[in-house]
């Protein structure tokens, strides 16, 4: 299968479903381009006109054995056959307790470790807020600008990306100060890494917790160890390096928020394990059952130490999804981590020599199949190109190559775990072609 372009775009079946969808669904969806899905097959996606591109995004990071995975769907329908809900707050059922036991062993937490599962990261992230106000008697949370915990009114609390995911929804919940990532490329200080002496850091320290929030008060510091919706941005490892012994310093817990960083983008299975560095709790969603509704938060025994009641979820730990999460580990751990080991590493030296090479492009970034490409209007000022990052992205929908943007003008590159070199290659002639014609 290759990418084959039929009819113009949107074809006559997508447009009538896209207007159906224009009555009907709420106003709020961010869609950036008219792609109607109609079915897939591993890195190919068939929309409803017939046309194929080659998926990039793997619906946003999710789909991370690739669409419709023999492996999965076979899990999925055996567990549907034998029965599809029970709740796992209000009864037992084995498929949840494997799961369970499967990723304590896998978790880059010391000790014995206890799972919560919910549907979505957002919820993911809810449940880490409560376990950490609940387990340390604080209220206070740390987060980072440009992060993004999802659209429940306590992640949007610790989101610090777009205005517009805020606007209307205040009052948000009390209690989280933003602070400035360690995103290099773009210094809030305009400091010169590895000079700054991570500046990002001692402010914390030196500035917050003297002046506006006392450490006493903090219940944790949550941190995504590369940033999604905020641009793909990769921090020193340093900067993990430093939160943690920080959050030891005041017995503030350590949040990492691995929805999407996790289950094998990065080439491991949690980003935090580049960072040498191990959290007091982890969050999981996106990538943990292809596709599937899955979330969960997972953190040692001492940790997760709320009472009988104390949280719950009618759906979280769903049978289903557990089936198909548990095929997705079987996948990952035999092949598709280091899959995504070997093929981000053959991209991003592909892409890096794009940044001499376009005036447009300011920094090619990324860690395993997570990538970003900064599309800036001067190398100079580092302007952001936001129209032009979003050109580009309609022009490779237009050649078969489905991508979608993060932060405020950079091109993101998640592609399912799959992918080979001729995808590979594919996708980065077609993203060069874009660049060249749109960006000169």
């Amino acid at each position: 299968m290759f990418p084959k372009i039929r009819t113009s775009l949107p074809g006559p079946k997508a447009r009538e479903i896209i207007s159906r969808d224009k009555r009907y669904m709420s106003p709020s969806y961010t869609r950036d381009y008219p792609f109607v899905m109609d079915h897939g097959e591993g890195v190919y996606v068939v929309d409803v006109d017939g046309n194929v591109f080659l998926d990039f995004t793997a619906g946003i990071a999710v789909c991370a054995t690739g669409h419709a995975n023999p492996r999965v769907v076979s899990a999925i329908r055996k567990q549907a056959g034998k029965f599809i809900h029970m709740s796992g707050t209000d009864f037992y059922y084995n498929i949840q307790v494997e799961l369970a036991e499967r990723l304590c062993r896998v978790v880059p937490i010391k000790g014995k470790k206890r799972v919560f599962f919910t549907n979505s990261g957002a919820e993911a992230i809810e449940a880490a807020m409560k376990l950490a106000r609940y387990h340390t008697m604080r209220h206070q949370f740390i987060a980072f600008f440009n992060a993004f915990h999802g659209r429940t009114l306590g992640a949007l609390s610790l989101t610090g990306s777009k205005i517009i995911q805020k606007k209307g929804f205040y009052p948000l919940i009390p209690g989280v100060v933003h602070v400035p990532y360690s995103y290099c490329y773009r210094c809030p200080y305009n400091l010169q890494y590895d000079s700054c002496c991570l500046y990002c850091l001692k402010y914390i320290e030196d500035m917050l917790f003297l002046k506006t929030v006392d450490p006493d008060d903090v219940a944790a510091i949550f941190v995504e160890p590369v940033q999604g919706e905020g641009g793909y941005v990769v921090p020193p490892v340093e900067f993990m390096k430093g939160l943690r012994r920080t959050c030891n310093k005041y017995g503030i817990l350590l949040v990492c928020d691995e929805v999407q960083s996790g289950m094998g983008r990065t080439g491991k299975m949690f980003a935090v394990q580049h960072f040498g560095v191990q959290p007091d709790i982890i969050c999981l969603a996106k990538g943990i059952a292809s596709g599937m509704p899955l979330g969960a938060i997972i953190a040692s025994e001492d940790v997760m130490n709320w009472e009988y009641g104390s949280h719950a979820s009618t759906f979280g730990g769903n049978p289903v999804s557990c089936a198909a999460s548990l095929a997705t580990m079987d996948l990952l751990e035999k092949q598709l981590i280091k899959n995504a080991t070997v093929m981000g590493d053959y991209m991003k030296e592909r892409l890096l020599p794009f940044v001499e090479k376009y005036d447009c492009v300011g920094d090619v970034r990324g860690l395993g199949l997570m990538i970003g490409i900064e599309i800036i209007r001067d190398k100079r000022t580092k302007e952001p190109a936001n129209a032009l990052r979003n050109k580009i992205i309609h022009h490779c929908f237009n050649n078969g190559l489905l991508l979608l943007g993060c932060g405020l003008n950079t091109l993101r590159i998640c592609p399912p775990l799959v992918i080979t070199k001729e995808h590979a290659d594919l996708a980065i002639a077609t993203i060069e072609k874009a660049i060249a014609k749109m960006g000169g």
